[in-house]
């Protein structure tokens, strides 16, 4: 409610108000006024007595009657005092203008810490600090500044003014398309991006949310209230932030693995979020989403009048993952009735000029396409709009009566259409009327295609709830008593990390296939243990201070005879105490050799912005290098792990190659569902590494384990 009152409001303080045409103070009165703003407008300035013809006041406390809404433009330092005041006048919320917070870090942090505190001491919600303003654009509030923002159904959240800017002006100038609100999330020191979704989710003027996103306060929230929130209305979504440059690296494999990009774009899609790579195509997928019902069955047609237009747009739409099925036998016959003999009636559908003297034939085939139940919707490409540029004034009129039938049609059928044209530069009439019946049209084929793609990909989101993920944790449900004492064991030590053992010890509380090893504190009980295990060996240095075995020569493999695990035992613990002369050395594990199979990796970390996340990929000492890898935000589904197996590039390698049998895929899909079990069971962990992992033909062997806990705070 108290957001109602914010986003509504009917009285609104402009604190920092000026004289000055060009402070932020004097611009927002004045867009206010000159954008009719039915609610009152209250200047807050000591030193002034109007301000563009409005009474002036020495502090928001003078006001006499109730302030729903305050738009601060003083400098940062100011900002909590002016908070103080505004709680005690009972002002809901406050729109902070000012950088100078968090971005900056140290005393900035600090100084945004301080204002949410007020904040919440009165109950004031804040948009910002550091951000561009709002708008609700269909009341008029306008606390931006930006001019005639066109009005519609989309709202938009963005974390950059530019891109707004960008946005905003696209609409205004190529579409008949326009938005509810207008956020500039800034900061997120209080109002996180969940809760806008939430607001927007609710609001009946809202057909779709439009977000450019550059980090995220509360990931996990956002993912879970998007679970919900695309299930009613689309979210579209554009991440930056996907170079490696984003990323940082930790203690581990999974640490050092896990970028941005790959953790990010999982995570919204399992949301149900449509992802935008290009910035081009963000705006005209909002519009395509906020004007037309969802592909569910993810067949598209294609009808065009030329063959090179159809050719390109069915590999666009194929890379898109889009189906383009042959049409029905009746719905052919009934296409060749009206076309040419030359024309191509299976799909994509050329009309080979059948519309160059009648362009009406382009409705006539579009009705006979949607009565197709193998079609869910209908791509137009190539000169539609500009037959009556290009051969006769006189055709301009039919085109608009095509426009019109196509309108109607699509009104009827509920079944999508998008137009290319090669002519909208020259916005003739009847590609205007396509858009006024919600048909977006497009000069470039490529986001044509996109659009037709994403009404697909939101349609399969919607048919497929299945798919998505919640992205609850029900925290310690199924710990073990005997798992809990390990972890307390490590921390009482002072300890991070698990010893091997004992990070195996956990893992088989769970049921995960671990290897067969025991510790040997010196090389005669190494011997013995080998003897006991039967076979070939391999010792591993065991010491809390040794994070990569291989790198301090911590490991030694395919050992047979006496000699040769003696000779080894004493080498990994010269070799351990050469790389590090402080560690705490607690002897060698000794393991049995692991049979035949593909190494693989399974990891967890604790994502900055999305919590625990699980990462499987090709494995072993080149994990870094390839890079071969999948993430997903944990807990995941039972079918999140057949999904990412076959994510990575080398999932072939798992059907097996040149001979060899595949490897057991379920017994796989059972250990990273027991590693996500594992995570959930216990808080404490902050990474998981197993690597190598063996793939057999029959069952899984975790070969190496390392699990990191979280520092006490």
């Amino acid at each position: 409610m108290t957001l109602q009152r914010v986003f509504n409001a009917q009285s609104v303080a402009i604190i920092g108000a000026s004289q000055d045409e060009k402070k932020r103070g004097f611009q927002a009165i004045k867009t206010l006024i000159d954008e009719k703003y039915e609610g009152e407008i209250y200047p807050v300035n000591p030193h002034e007595e109007f301000i563009l013809g409005l009474r002036c006041y020495k502090s928001v406390l003078n006001i006499e009657k109730d302030v729903d809404l305050a738009l601060i433009t003083t400098p940062a330092e100011t900002v909590p005092s002016i908070l103080k005041d505004c709680g005690r006048k009972g002002i809901a919320g406050a729109v902070i203008i000012a950088g100078g917070f968090a971005e900056l870090g140290g005393q900035g942090k600090d100084l945004e810490n301080r204002i949410v505190k007020v904040a919440g001491q009165y109950n004031i919600r804040l948009i910002g600090p550091n951000t561009s303003g709002m708008i609700n654009v269909k009341k008029n509030l306008n606390l931006v500044g930006l001019k005639d923002v066109p009005k519609g159904d989309i709202a938009l959240l963005t974390q950059s003014g530019n891109i707004a800017l960008h946005l905003i002006t696209e609409a205004k100038l190529k579409s008949q398309k326009g938005f509810s609100y207008y956020v500039g999330v800034g900061n997120e020191a209080d109002i996180k991006f969940h809760e806008y979704l939430e607001l927007f989710e609710s609001d009946p003027g809202t057909k779709a949310i439009l977000m450019y996103v550059e980090g995220l306060r509360d990931g996990r929230k956002f993912l879970q209230q998007a679970y919900k929130t695309t299930t009613k209305k689309p979210i579209i979504l554009l991440k930056s932030g996907r170079s490696s440059a984003g990323s940082q690296s930790a203690g581990s494999h999974t640490g050092a693995l896990a970028g941005i990009s790959e953790v990010a774009q999982t995570a919204f899609e399992l949301a149900g979020i449509i992802t935008i790579e290009n910035p081009d195509e963000l705006f005209p997928a909002a519009e395509t989403l906020s004007s037309l019902p969802p592909i569910y069955n993810n067949r598209v047609a294609i009808l065009a009048d030329g063959g090179g237009h159809a050719t390109i747009a069915a590999d666009l739409l194929t890379d898109h993952g889009v189906e383009i099925p042959v049409l029905s036998k009746k719905t052919q016959a009934r296409l060749k009735e009206i076309l040419p003999p030359n024309a191509s009636v299976q799909n994509p559908i050329d009309i080979a000029g059948g519309a160059d003297s009648n362009p009406d034939v382009f409705a006539d085939c579009a009705k006979i396409i949607s009565e197709d139940k193998r079609i869910g919707g209908l791509l137009i490409v190539g000169l539609f709009g500009g037959y009556g540029i290009r051969f006769s004034e006189k055709l301009k009129f039919i085109e608009e009566d095509a426009a019109h039938r196509m309108g109607k049609l699509l009104k009827k059928t509920e079944k999508p259409i998008i137009l290319h044209s090669l002519y909208n530069f020259a916005q003739p009439h009847s590609l205007e009327l396509l858009r006024y019946y919600g048909i977006p049209v497009y000069d470039s084929l490529d986001i044509a295609c996109r659009c037709i793609a994403v009404l697909c990909q939101y349609g399969h989101k919607i048919a497929m709830p299945h798919r998505k993920a919640s992205f609850i944790f029900n925290w310690g449900a199924k710990a073990k008593k005997k798992g809990e004492e390990i972890i307390r064991t490590a921390q009482k030590e002072g300890r991070n990390i698990l010893l091997e053992q004992e990070a195996k010890e956990l893992l088989k509380l769970h049921g995960a296939p671990v290897s067969l090893d025991r510790l040997a504190k010196n090389a005669d009980e190494a011997v013995k243990i080998a003897d006991d295990l039967g076979g070939e060996v391999v010792l591993k240095i065991v010491s809390p201070d040794i994070l990569h075995k291989s790198d301090a020569g911590g490991v030694k493999l395919n050992l047979k005879t006496k000699a040769e695990i003696k000779k080894a035992f004493d080498k990994i613990i010269e070799n351990a105490g050469s790389y590090n002369k402080e560690a705490d050395i607690r002897g060698c594990i000794v393991s049995r050799m692991a049979g035949e199979g593909i190494e693989v990796i399974i990891g967890t970390k604790i994502d900055e912005q999305f919590g625990p996340v699980i990462m499987f990929g090709v494995g072993g000492i080149l994990v870094e290098v390839l890079k071969d890898i999948s993430f997903r935000v944990l807990p995941i589904s039972r079918t999140a792990p057949a999904e990412m197996m076959s994510d990575i590039k080398s999932y072939s390698i798992l059907n097996g190659v040149r001979g060899k049998p595949p490897v057991d895929k379920e017994a796989l899909s059972s250990l990273l569902l027991t590693v996500s079990e594992i995570i959930e069971s216990y808080p404490q962990i902050q990474e998981m590494d197993l690597n190598p992992v063996i793939a057999h033909e029959d069952g899984v062997t975790i070969v190496d384990a390392r699990i990191i806990l979280k520092n006490p705070s």
